[in-house]
Protein backbone atom coordinates (compact mmCIF):
# COMPACT_ATOMS: atom_id res chain seq x y z
CA UNK A 1 0.00 0.00 0.00
CA UNK A 2 1.31 3.63 -0.50
CA UNK A 3 -0.50 6.59 -0.10
CA UNK A 4 -1.89 8.45 -3.05
CA UNK A 5 -0.02 11.53 -2.54
CA UNK A 6 3.58 9.47 -2.45
CA UNK A 7 2.93 7.71 -5.53
CA UNK A 8 1.88 10.71 -7.56
CA UNK A 9 4.95 12.77 -6.60
CA UNK A 10 7.07 9.44 -7.59
CA UNK A 11 5.56 9.50 -10.93
CA UNK A 12 5.48 13.03 -11.88
CA UNK A 13 9.57 13.05 -10.55
CA UNK A 14 10.23 9.99 -12.74
CA UNK A 15 8.67 11.54 -15.90
CA UNK A 16 9.85 15.13 -15.13
CA UNK A 17 6.45 16.04 -15.93
CA UNK A 18 6.32 19.45 -14.72
CA UNK A 19 9.28 20.43 -17.56
CA UNK A 20 6.87 19.68 -20.63
CA UNK A 21 4.96 22.22 -22.33
CA UNK A 22 1.60 19.70 -23.40
CA UNK A 23 -2.41 20.00 -24.79
CA UNK A 24 -3.08 18.56 -20.95
CA UNK A 25 -2.83 18.08 -17.57
CA UNK A 26 0.22 15.59 -16.83
CA UNK A 27 -0.55 14.20 -13.15
CA UNK A 28 -3.43 13.90 -10.90
CA UNK A 29 -6.82 14.53 -12.93
CA UNK A 30 -9.38 13.03 -10.98
CA UNK A 31 -8.66 12.45 -6.76
CA UNK A 32 -10.04 9.12 -5.39
CA UNK A 33 -9.27 7.56 -2.36
CA UNK A 34 -6.00 8.24 -0.30
CA UNK A 35 -4.20 5.17 0.15
CA UNK A 36 -3.69 3.04 -3.20
CA UNK A 37 -3.54 -0.86 -3.42
CA UNK A 38 -4.47 -1.50 -6.95
CA UNK A 39 -3.29 0.16 -10.13
CA UNK A 40 -5.45 -0.60 -13.35
CA UNK A 41 -3.30 0.79 -16.42
CA UNK A 42 -4.71 1.45 -19.64
CA UNK A 43 -3.98 3.85 -23.14
CA UNK A 44 -7.15 5.65 -23.24
CA UNK A 45 -9.73 6.46 -20.37
CA UNK A 46 -12.71 5.39 -22.15
CA UNK A 47 -15.92 4.40 -20.34
CA UNK A 48 -15.02 0.37 -21.21
CA UNK A 49 -11.69 1.21 -19.31
CA UNK A 50 -13.64 2.76 -16.27
CA UNK A 51 -16.27 -0.19 -15.80
CA UNK A 52 -13.18 -2.37 -15.97
CA UNK A 53 -11.55 -0.51 -13.42
CA UNK A 54 -14.53 -0.44 -11.18
CA UNK A 55 -15.18 -3.86 -11.44
CA UNK A 56 -11.74 -4.75 -10.35
CA UNK A 57 -11.79 -2.02 -7.30
CA UNK A 58 -8.92 -0.79 -8.73
CA UNK A 59 -7.86 2.36 -6.00
CA UNK A 60 -6.05 3.97 -8.97
CA UNK A 61 -5.83 4.16 -13.19
CA UNK A 62 -3.02 5.09 -14.75
CA UNK A 63 -3.51 6.33 -18.31
CA UNK A 64 -1.38 8.09 -21.03
CA UNK A 65 -5.06 9.53 -22.86
CA UNK A 66 -6.87 11.21 -20.18
CA UNK A 67 -8.85 14.21 -19.79
CA UNK A 68 -9.25 17.61 -20.44
CA UNK A 69 -7.03 18.73 -23.24
CA UNK A 70 -6.88 22.20 -24.45
CA UNK A 71 -9.55 23.83 -26.49
CA UNK A 72 -12.24 21.09 -25.44
CA UNK A 73 -15.41 22.39 -24.23
CA UNK A 74 -15.10 22.47 -20.12
CA UNK A 75 -18.47 21.71 -19.03
CA UNK A 76 -19.02 18.21 -17.60
CA UNK A 77 -22.03 17.19 -19.71
CA UNK A 78 -22.68 14.16 -21.65
CA UNK A 79 -19.99 11.42 -22.18
CA UNK A 80 -17.07 13.16 -19.80
CA UNK A 81 -19.90 13.92 -16.95
CA UNK A 82 -20.63 9.57 -17.15
CA UNK A 83 -16.72 8.76 -17.25
CA UNK A 84 -15.94 11.73 -14.13
CA UNK A 85 -19.15 9.87 -12.46
CA UNK A 86 -17.64 6.38 -12.75
CA UNK A 87 -14.68 7.71 -11.21
CA UNK A 88 -16.08 9.44 -8.22
CA UNK A 89 -18.83 6.53 -7.54
CA UNK A 90 -16.25 3.94 -7.40
CA UNK A 91 -13.46 6.92 -5.87
CA UNK A 92 -10.67 5.86 -7.95
CA UNK A 93 -7.65 7.69 -9.25
CA UNK A 94 -7.04 8.98 -12.53
CA UNK A 95 -3.47 9.39 -13.23
CA UNK A 96 -2.65 10.79 -16.65
CA UNK A 97 0.60 11.60 -18.10
CA UNK A 98 0.90 12.24 -22.56
CA UNK A 99 4.37 13.95 -23.64
CA UNK A 100 6.13 12.72 -20.78
CA UNK A 101 5.32 9.21 -21.17
CA UNK A 102 6.05 10.02 -24.84
CA UNK A 103 9.65 10.60 -24.14
CA UNK A 104 10.70 8.90 -21.17
CA UNK A 105 14.14 7.50 -22.17
CA UNK A 106 13.39 4.04 -20.17
CA UNK A 107 9.52 3.70 -19.72
CA UNK A 108 8.69 5.72 -22.38
CA UNK A 109 6.34 4.97 -25.53
CA UNK A 110 8.83 5.48 -27.87
CA UNK A 111 11.63 3.45 -25.66
CA UNK A 112 9.42 0.62 -25.29
CA UNK A 113 8.50 1.02 -29.16
CA UNK A 114 12.17 0.90 -30.58
CA UNK A 115 12.93 -2.02 -27.53
CA UNK A 116 10.02 -4.32 -29.12
CA UNK A 117 10.91 -3.39 -32.56
CA UNK A 118 14.77 -4.24 -32.19
CA UNK A 119 15.72 -0.82 -33.08
CA UNK A 120 19.66 0.41 -31.89
CA UNK A 121 18.61 3.66 -30.44
CA UNK A 122 20.92 6.47 -31.39
CA UNK A 123 19.05 9.40 -30.02
CA UNK A 124 16.62 12.11 -30.51
CA UNK A 125 16.25 14.54 -34.03
CA UNK A 126 14.81 17.53 -31.65
CA UNK A 127 16.47 16.86 -28.40
CA UNK A 128 17.97 14.75 -25.48
CA UNK A 129 17.02 11.64 -25.37
CA UNK A 130 13.83 12.06 -22.37
CA UNK A 131 12.99 15.32 -23.72
CA UNK A 132 12.52 14.15 -27.78
CA UNK A 133 9.75 12.61 -29.23
CA UNK A 134 11.50 11.92 -32.88
CA UNK A 135 13.49 9.01 -31.52
CA UNK A 136 16.30 7.87 -34.38
CA UNK A 137 17.55 4.30 -34.68
CA UNK A 138 19.16 1.47 -36.65
CA UNK A 139 17.95 -1.83 -37.53
CA UNK A 140 19.82 -4.82 -36.51
CA UNK A 141 20.46 -5.47 -41.17
CA UNK A 142 19.15 -3.69 -43.48
CA UNK A 143 15.55 -4.81 -44.66
CA UNK A 144 13.45 -4.10 -47.49
CA UNK A 145 10.16 -1.80 -46.80
CA UNK A 146 7.83 -4.44 -47.37
CA UNK A 147 9.78 -6.70 -44.83
CA UNK A 148 10.29 -3.70 -42.71
CA UNK A 149 6.48 -3.60 -42.45
CA UNK A 150 5.90 -7.28 -41.86
CA UNK A 151 8.58 -7.20 -38.68
CA UNK A 152 6.61 -4.22 -37.20
CA UNK A 153 3.13 -6.27 -37.89
CA UNK A 154 3.69 -9.32 -36.63
CA UNK A 155 5.79 -7.48 -33.24
CA UNK A 156 2.73 -5.46 -32.53
CA UNK A 157 -0.31 -7.60 -33.51
CA UNK A 158 -1.51 -5.32 -36.32
CA UNK A 159 -0.73 -4.70 -39.93
CA UNK A 160 0.54 -1.35 -40.76
CA UNK A 161 -0.50 0.72 -43.64
CA UNK A 162 2.24 1.51 -45.62
CA UNK A 163 3.72 4.00 -48.12
CA UNK A 164 7.20 3.53 -49.84
CA UNK A 165 8.98 6.04 -50.99
CA UNK A 166 10.15 5.30 -54.95
CA UNK A 167 13.71 4.84 -55.75
CA UNK A 168 14.70 3.84 -52.29
CA UNK A 169 15.39 -0.13 -52.23
CA UNK A 170 16.65 -0.44 -48.13
CA UNK A 171 16.05 0.77 -44.98
CA UNK A 172 18.81 0.69 -42.83
CA UNK A 173 18.40 4.00 -40.39
CA UNK A 174 14.85 4.45 -39.04
CA UNK A 175 12.88 7.05 -37.01
CA UNK A 176 9.70 6.71 -34.82
CA UNK A 177 7.55 8.32 -32.34
CA UNK A 178 4.00 7.22 -31.50
CA UNK A 179 0.46 7.99 -31.65
CA UNK A 180 -0.29 10.94 -33.70
CA UNK A 181 3.11 12.13 -35.02
CA UNK A 182 2.49 11.50 -38.50
CA UNK A 183 3.78 15.80 -39.04
CA UNK A 184 6.97 15.01 -38.00
CA UNK A 185 8.11 13.42 -40.79
CA UNK A 186 9.85 15.98 -42.12
CA UNK A 187 12.03 16.55 -39.16
CA UNK A 188 12.48 12.30 -39.65
CA UNK A 189 13.83 12.68 -42.99
CA UNK A 190 15.70 15.84 -42.45
CA UNK A 191 18.17 13.42 -40.07
CA UNK A 192 18.75 11.26 -42.40
CA UNK A 193 16.09 8.03 -41.55
CA UNK A 194 15.37 6.11 -44.49
CA UNK A 195 11.89 5.30 -42.88
CA UNK A 196 9.88 6.72 -40.22
CA UNK A 197 7.08 4.46 -38.03
CA UNK A 198 4.42 6.60 -36.56
CA UNK A 199 0.42 5.46 -35.34
CA UNK A 200 -2.02 8.00 -37.98
CA UNK A 201 -1.71 8.88 -41.08
CA UNK A 202 -3.39 12.33 -42.93
CA UNK A 203 -3.78 12.20 -46.68
CA UNK A 204 -0.71 14.65 -47.20
CA UNK A 205 1.63 11.97 -45.22
CA UNK A 206 1.32 9.86 -48.23
CA UNK A 207 2.08 13.01 -50.39
CA UNK A 208 5.07 14.18 -48.05
CA UNK A 209 6.60 10.66 -47.67
CA UNK A 210 6.95 10.28 -52.01
CA UNK A 211 8.26 13.50 -52.30
CA UNK A 212 10.48 13.40 -49.20
CA UNK A 213 12.00 10.17 -50.69
CA UNK A 214 10.79 8.23 -47.27
CA UNK A 215 9.04 5.40 -46.52
CA UNK A 216 6.59 5.85 -43.76
CA UNK A 217 4.42 2.94 -41.91
CA UNK A 218 1.30 4.21 -39.97
CA UNK A 219 1.05 1.44 -37.24
CA UNK A 220 -1.91 2.48 -35.06
CA UNK A 221 -1.98 4.84 -32.37
CA UNK A 222 -3.30 2.97 -30.02
CA UNK A 223 -0.87 0.19 -30.71
CA UNK A 224 1.98 1.93 -31.13
CA UNK A 225 1.18 3.61 -27.54
CA UNK A 226 0.27 0.28 -25.31
CA UNK A 227 3.75 -0.24 -24.04
CA UNK A 228 4.75 2.92 -21.85
CA UNK A 229 1.57 3.03 -19.38
CA UNK A 230 2.14 -1.25 -19.15
CA UNK A 231 6.16 -0.29 -18.44
CA UNK A 232 5.20 2.77 -15.74
CA UNK A 233 2.93 0.26 -14.00
CA UNK A 234 5.02 -2.47 -13.87
CA UNK A 235 7.63 0.10 -12.01
CA UNK A 236 4.58 0.79 -9.46
CA UNK A 237 4.45 -2.84 -8.83
CA UNK A 238 8.21 -3.10 -8.40
CA UNK A 239 8.88 0.02 -6.54
CA UNK A 240 5.83 0.43 -4.42
CA UNK A 241 4.31 -3.54 -4.23
CA UNK A 242 1.17 -2.69 -5.51
CA UNK A 243 -0.76 -4.81 -7.60
CA UNK A 244 -0.68 -3.73 -11.13
CA UNK A 245 -2.77 -5.20 -14.06
CA UNK A 246 -2.86 -4.04 -17.65
CA UNK A 247 -6.25 -3.82 -19.40
CA UNK A 248 -5.98 -3.45 -23.59
CA UNK A 249 -9.32 -2.21 -24.50
CA UNK A 250 -9.31 -3.23 -28.45
CA UNK A 251 -9.01 -0.23 -30.83
CA UNK A 252 -7.85 -0.60 -34.51
CA UNK A 253 -7.47 3.31 -34.92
Amino acid sequence: MILRTELVRACDTLLDAPAFKDYTVNGLQVAGRDEVRRVMSGVTACQALLDEAAAWKADLLLVHHGYFWKNEPVAITGIKQRRIRTLLLNDINLLAYHLPLDAHAEFGNNAELGRRLGFRVEGCADGVLGQGLVWLGGLPEAMAPGALARHVGERLGREPLLVEAPGKALVRRVAWCTGGAQDMITQAWEAGAEAFISGEISERTTHLARELGIHYLAAGHHATERYGVQALGEWLEREFGVEHRFVDIDNPA
